[in-house]
């Protein structure tokens, strides 16, 4: 199986391609699936002639009704979140279809199922639960009704890997992928996704593939162009350099979850409240900006402890992809510093594969800041406390800068 991956910029025109093929391929039946709400509608708009149709919550929900339309062989454009409810029936109705599938941005294929050692053991002191020696999970107790009935209908989908003391979820086993006539992700920084890492576990061979502007109208390529304005991103992207409000996030995991929880149960809370006070002080006195303006993020459960005057309502969590309702905002404080789940880590690389933590630190950073104005190619301020993030992104930007 080969997947091709679309590893492109944003703005580089790989919605338009994909837009492009399908209006132009009279033939296939598609399936495309995005993480934005509005872009179903665009789609069904800007693509009439393919009558795309989405899902809808009647009858018997949308699983249902999404089966419905695959029997009718109707091309469907709906958001991630449907697709990971899938079945086996909907995987044979694609097959049957003969279905292209189109992945706008790459889908969280995989989900920690947190479980306390006490349950882990009655799970299998009982012998409700066996483990293979390839660590998948298998329900062991046919006759069962009880408070494990939730997680005995996820491990009977046959998807769960037991590793680490730790439940693993493939949330988009790759029978689903392998129904498909064939796959198209477009996304950027591929190499450092967990669908890539997946794919290596698996055996699925990746094709990049590019875009290119002819005559003001983008199609894919074998060899990617990326677009001009990408050289003058470093005059866009307005880093905060201020030794003061930076001190906070000098030390490598600085920021972090763990840094947060750390500091967080320290006497009288001295780093995080500093934080806040950096935050404040950012907004206010050097953006001097409305809060219509603003966006901030840290991670969701120290969101409460950062929030102030001037800025609480512009949070937009650091894992944020399914939206544009942030476009016009150009002041942003990005207060986190990403490092790749330890358990997920250890597994890949259990299973031979080397997860590029930096790589992927910086494609959630690029992807939270690209909800802002930045997006329309309009200037940004940003305050980034994090040494290795803020490291990170003037990297990046310098290697854009580099490019002929």
């Amino acid at each position: 199986m080969t997947v091709k991956v679309c590893d492109m910029i944003m703005g580089a025109g790989k919605t338009s391609a994909a837009i492009n093929q399908m209006k132009e391929d009279k033939d296939s039946k598609y399936i495309y699936i995005t993480p934005f709400l509005e872009e179903v509608d665009r789609i069904k708009t800007i693509c009439a002639e393919k009558d795309f149709r989405d899902p809808k919550n009647v009858g018997n929900g949308k699983l249902d009704n999404l089966h419905n339309l695959l029997r009718a062989r109707h091309n469907i454009v709906s958001t991630h979140a449907l697709f990971r409810t899938y079945n086996s029936t909907t995987v044979q109705l694609i097959r049957d279809g003969g279905y292209r599938l189109i992945l706008d941005e790459v889908a969280d294929v995989v989900e920690i199922i947190k479980i306390s050692n006490d349950d882990l053991n009655i799970l299998v002191s009982n012998k409700m639960i066996s483990v293979g020696d390839d660590g998948h999970v298998k329900w062991e107790m046919e006759a069962y009704d009880g408070r494990f009935s939730e997680l005995r209908d996820t491990i009977l989908t046959g998807n769960v890997v037991f590793y680490n003391n730790c439940f693993m979820l493939w949330t988009f086993p790759i029978g689903i992928f392998e129904a498909f006539k064939d796959v198209l992700i477009l996304t950027y920084l591929f190499d450092a996704q967990k669908q890539k890492y997946y794919f290596d576990v698996n055996g699925v061979k990746i094709q990049k593939i590019g875009t290119e502007c002819r005559n003001g109208r983008y199609m894919f390529s074998d060899v990617g162009i990326n677009p001009d304005y990408v050289k003058d991103l470093k005059n866009k992207i307005h880093i905060i350099d201020d030794k003061k409000l930076n001190r906070v996030g000098d030390s490598f995991t600085a920021l972090s979850s763990s840094w947060f929880s750390r500091e967080r149960a320290a006497s009288q809370n001295g780093k995080v409240k500093q934080l806040k006070n950096n935050i404040y002080n950012v907004f206010t006195h050097r953006f001097k900006s409305l809060t219509t303006q603003n966006i901030w993020t840290t991670f969701k459960e120290y969101q409460a402890v950062l929030s102030g005057k001037g800025y609480t309502k512009g949070f937009l969590p650091c894992n944020a992809r399914a939206t544009n309702k942030y476009r016009g905002r150009n002041c942003l404080a990005y207060c986190v510093n990403i490092f790749y789940n330890p358990v997920e880590k250890n597994y890949f690389a259990s299973q031979g594969v080397e997860v590029k933590e930096d790589e992927y630190a910086l494609s959630e950073m690029l992807q939270w800041v690209w909800r802002s104005a930045i997006r329309d190619g309009n200037d940004i301020q940003i305050y980034i406390p994090s040494s290795r993030m803020r490291n990170l992104l003037e990297s990046w930007m310098d290697s854009l800068c580099s490019l002929e």
